[in-house]
């Protein structure tokens, strides 16, 4: 088995690296193209580098990235018409929800690839309070205290959002301690919210908040303090998606069960250059991709999984293996 997934990414290395051969070149006739990239602000990193290492390996390749809160990102597609070539949200079911289409919609997207994963924490620095105190087996009770001030994202536009709010219902069954995410999201109200957990990095620094509901990846890339949470709360290991799922949060756009974090990536129908962008996401899905979000503190699938896989471009479709069935 490992064999054979090493001859597959083999082989999309190659194909990826004659990239302009499959006819993308010849589309645009060698002129410079721009490609806008959609994805979820804790992406940022390492599609950065990933935008950097492609556009070497192009010239021709112009990258630009908007990073924010998945649903909000994807909604700028939807519902405001904006084009974007790719497409990558931290939680996979964003894609089919808003972009595969409703009755009566045309869809914006037939397929997505998920390809890397997270979990959720928090973090903190020396300036929060109780931080020479915190640990694995107090942890709630201290971001339950008075004075404490807690940052999150906004969980009606960012997955980061409502999964920490999951999160903590899990924590409450798991610990046997009813209230739990009541007592701690009152020290998080809404002043402290932002669209993407990322926005509020600065605050923590600087003291203003005393911690930060944030993925693992983000508390790794940032060296902050963070809580080591067991995989039975911190959505981060699909072996317990079962006990995940009996987690639920209500928000505006309704009511989000929780599932294992998985982050995918598509190209919207209305692509302006879909070749191009089939071939970054190629990029994103291969080696070099997988080692770009490994060293910014992801997990990593590998291989990818893929819905609609018959819908993706041909040369990709090698590479990724079905949806694991719920």
């Amino acid at each position: 088995m490992r064999r054979g997934r090493v001859t597959l990414f083999a082989a999309l290395s190659f194909l990826v690296a004659l990239a302009p051969s499959i006819g993308a070149q010849s589309d645009y006739s060698g002129q410079r193209i721009t490609l806008t990239v959609f994805a979820a602000g804790t992406l940022a990193a390492p599609f950065n580098r990933i935008a950097e290492e492609f556009m070497k390996l192009h010239p021709e390749v112009r990258i630009q990235s908007q990073f924010g809160g998945s649903v909000k990102m994807v909604k700028q597609v939807t519902e405001l018409g904006q084009i974007a070539d790719v497409v990558a949200v931290a939680d996979y079911r964003v894609i089919p929800k808003y972009m595969f289409g409703g009755k009566g919609e045309m869809p914006k997207a037939y397929w997505y690839a998920g390809f890397a994963t997270n979990g959720i924490t928090f973090v903190y620095t020396p300036k929060s309070k109780y931080a020479s105190e915190i640990n694995a087996s107090n942890w709630y009770d201290i971001l339950s205290r008075s004075g404490v001030e807690i940052g999150r994202s906004n969980p009606d536009t960012d997955p980061s959002g409502y999964q920490t709010v999951q999160m903590l219902d899990l924590a409450s069954k798991f610990y046997a301690k009813p209230g739990l995410d009541a007592a701690i999201l009152a020290n998080a109200p809404k002043t402290n919210m932002r669209d993407t957990e990322t926005e509020l990095v600065a605050a923590l620094e600087s003291g203003q908040i005393d911690y930060l509901g944030i993925y693992l990846s983000d508390a790794r890339q940032h060296h902050f303090n963070y809580l080591d949470l067991p995989p039975e709360i911190n959505l981060s290991d699909a072996k317990f998606a079962g006990s995940y799922a009996k987690s639920s949060v209500k928000t505006a756009n309704g009511v989000v069960t929780g599932v294992p974090i998985v982050y995918a990536i598509t190209v919207p129908t209305d692509s302006d250059h879909p070749d191009w962008a089939a071939q970054f996401v190629a990029y994103v899905l291969g080696e070099n991709g997988r080692k770009a979000m490994a060293e910014s503190g992801f997990g990593t699938l590998s291989p990818p999984y893929a819905v609609n896989a018959d819908k993706m471009p041909a040369y990709i479709q090698p590479v990724v293996a079905p949806w694991p069935k719920d």
